[in-house]
């Protein structure tokens, strides 16, 4: 494995910076990347702060800095030791002004402002955490989309996920010879996604969950037999109903995520429009 340190530095929270970073890193083989993240930066005692750090930890740097002096500091010190200082934003920046004729505004954290659509998301994730594995599930008809999957099929990672994304999201197991809330089935507004999965990485989920939690693994959880009933059974609700189905068993939560919004904005527009 190849170390090397990257020194991630915003004027904002960091995760536009951690998310591009992250992203570029992954089309890397065995790295291993030693990260230093520096967030909120928008004195020039923070900026010191920093370069001292670059001194004692040479490595590459990522930077979204709308500050013209602190953004100088940094470029100066980072040529003055041969080290990439990357502005992640300024070419795409750049470029739409250019198309659209338009000056830009520089604010630090402007992307994070307390808008409607801020509050929209802090209100689907509270939705999210208190719609969690069936729990209140007489409100489904409040949600944007409801999950429905037999155990251990990411259902909960990908509501938080939607819900950062700002769509009310619930979700509701799927367990053999338990009924199914009454309400789910009588559903217009929600749309509903059948999540299903192959039995062999299900048992291999199953089996790793069993060891973190210390318990007994030969239980009817981890059984071939009965995980291909449950997601044979699962599938026939899923078809009975016609709700969309993903196959969860190579797809990452954000992938899943992506393909939910998809079936979502075909399932507004055949119901005549509206916000999720």
């Amino acid at each position: 494995m190849k170390k090397f340190n990257i020194h991630l530095v915003s004027d904002s929270t960091g995760e536009t910076v951690g998310s591009v970073a992250r992203a570029a890193l992954a089309q890397f083989d065995n790295l291993e990347p030693e990260e230093f993240n520096w967030t909120l930066v928008r004195t020039k005692t923070q900026m010191e702060r920093i370069i001292e750090s670059i001194r004692e930890n040479p490595g590459a740097v990522i930077y979204t800095l709308v500050d013209n002096t602190l953004r100088d500091m940094l470029k100066m010190e980072c040529a003055r030791r041969g080290l990439p200082c990357i502005a992640i934003l300024a070419t795409v920046v750049s470029e739409l002004s250019a198309f659209l004729g338009l000056e830009t505004h520089a604010s630090p954290g402007k992307q994070h402002a307390l808008n409607e659509d801020y509050f929209s998301r802090v209100d689907a994730i509270n939705y999210a955490l208190a719609h969690d594995d069936g729990q209140g599930h007489w409100e489904l008809d409040e949600a944007d989309i409801v999950l429905v999957g037999v155990s251990r099929t990411s259902k909960s990672p990908t509501c938080v996920y939607l819900a950062y994304k700002g769509y009310k999201t619930a979700n509701i197991p799927f367990v053999l010879g338990c009924p199914l809330p009454p309400s789910l089935e009588a559903l217009k507004k929600p749309l509903v996604v059948g999540l299903t999965i192959s039995t062999d990485r299900l048992q291999q989920i199953r089996k790793t969950r069993l060891q973190s939690l210390k318990q007994e693994q030969d239980t009817n959880y981890v059984d071939m037999e009965k995980m291909e009933e449950e997601i044979a059974e699962s599938r026939k609700l899923y078809h009975k109903h016609k709700w969309p189905i993903i196959d969860v068993t190579k797809r990452s939560v954000e992938e899943t995520a992506a393909t939910i919004v998809q079936y979502f904005k075909k399932h507004q527009e055949k119901m005549g429009g509206g916000n999720g």
